[in-house]
């Protein structure tokens, strides 16, 4: 059954909203009258048809989750598969235990696919943008084998981790955007509302002044007069650079460029290389094909240029390539994550030597940042200092040499 959006007023003259299912809205109607409700209004959940298949592509409009939502959802759901209740009613406990409309929406139209007699992988493939390739694989495979509560399971950890990493990485970011935020506007504020009171003594002496000082009251002048003519051209600029990079071979110019900038690339590659090994370990114990899962774990690079190079492993593993000889014929791969993969197809465990090359990865990544964080608050207090010093300095010599020409 399709999912409705509702909006009603109860006996108090208070208004409800919810989601319920039904084969119409006269239906719904029908149902929010005999819970003593009065229909406002109902609509579809999803605003546009949504497109049958396992890559239909998903509305405009239509629900979709967040990170932690689906985090949340995917544990849900291993708990409730693997009490051994029937797959539909799962979806709809999951869909109950949810207090956000748009998330009860997604969970009830999937369960309306299932209950069809869809596959749970094929349900989800309504929202490609929620459900990615990997995921969808993932429970393909275990739906397949019989193993979808372990698969779930999996998952949850795997989907958990990720946003707790990504919560890491956001949380270590936002210290130093608040410092440079601070700074720029510390210095911005002394250069157009300070110095200009100050300087303003020495206009009318007819001494020459230092050259500092003719220096801070041009870049001062400057900020007065085209402060926000400037703020406006960056704006422009960084909106303009974004929409260019939407555009994927501009992308991979700009990819290839980051990949030759020294302290960003070992940081990038070593992201998207412990995400690559990650990926490929969870699919590959999940029971996906290793050509499968090398292109699903390639699509989850950010980084255009290290995809092309994952794209190409992939390639050589077809033609029959072991998996390591592949790797090591890329440049960006880890030579550590290479020696360990062929550890692992050496001992059969691939899956676990590529899962201890990202743990590895990650940790090394987690150390590499927190030194350079560890390193950026002295280093922009020096650099804050020195703005002011020298600021400071460009004010005070020309006051030095009107003491010297009264004495």
């Amino acid at each position: 059954m399709p999912a409705f959006k509702y909006k009603a007023l109860d006996s108090s003259g208070k208004v409800v909203k919810g989601v319920l299912e039904g084969d119409s809205e006269r239906q719904i109607r029908a149902q929010l009258r005999s819970k003593k409700l009065r229909p406002l209004e109902v609509a579809t959940a999803s605003k546009r048809p949504l497109i049958s298949g396992s890559v239909a592509r998903a509305g405009l409009f239509s629900p979709r989750l967040s990170a932690a939502e689906v985090s949340l959802v995917t544990r849900q759901l291993s708990t409730l598969v693997a009490s051994a209740l029937p797959l539909d009613e799962c979806l709809q406990a999951a869909a109950e235990q949810t207090r956000k409309s748009s998330t009860k929406a997604l969970l009830l139209q999937v369960r309306s696919k299932v209950a069809e007699g869809h596959t749970l992988a094929h349900a989800m493939g309504q929202f490609p943008q929620t459900f990615g390739d990997m995921y969808r694989a993932m429970v393909n495979a275990g739906e397949q084998a019989g193993q979808l509560g372990p698969v779930l399971e999996q998952l949850a950890e795997y989907t958990e981790s990720r946003q707790h990493t990504a919560q890491k990485l956001q949380m270590a970011l936002i210290y130093p955007f608040v410092l440079i935020g601070v700074a720029i506007a510390v210095v911005t504020a002394l250069m157009v509302f300070v110095v200009p009171e100050l300087v303003g003594i020495f206009a009318q002496t007819k001494t020459d002044l230092p050259p500092l000082t003719v220096a801070l009251i041009a870049t001062s002048d400057f900020l007065t007069e085209f402060g926000l003519v400037l703020l406006a051209t960056i704006i422009v600029t960084l909106i303009a650079f974004q929409r260019l990079l939407k555009k994927p071979s501009n992308k991979r110019i700009w990819d290839a460029v980051l990949l030759r900038v020294p302290g960003i690339n070992g940081v990038l590659i070593g992201m998207d290389t412990a995400r690559f090994s990650s990926t490929l370990s969870i699919l590959m114990a999940s029971g996906v094909p290793l050509l499968d899962a090398l292109k699903i774990a390639g699509a989850v690079m950010n980084n255009l240029v290290l995809r092309d190079a994952s794209a190409d492993v992939a390639l050589k593993v077809q033609e029959g390539s072991s998996l390591n000889r592949a790797l090591s014929q890329e440049p960006f791969f880890p030579p550590m994550m290479v020696h360990m993969v062929a550890s692992g197809e050496t001992s059969g465990e691939l899956e676990t030597m590529l899962e201890r090359s990202a743990t590895n990865q990650e940790r090394e990544l987690e150390m590499t940042l927190g030194t350079v964080m560890g390193l950026f608050e002295p280093i922009m207090v020096v650099v804050m200092g020195g703005l002011v010093l020298t600021i400071v300095m460009a004010i005070l010599l020309p006051i030095f040499d009107l003491n010297t020409m009264v004495r």
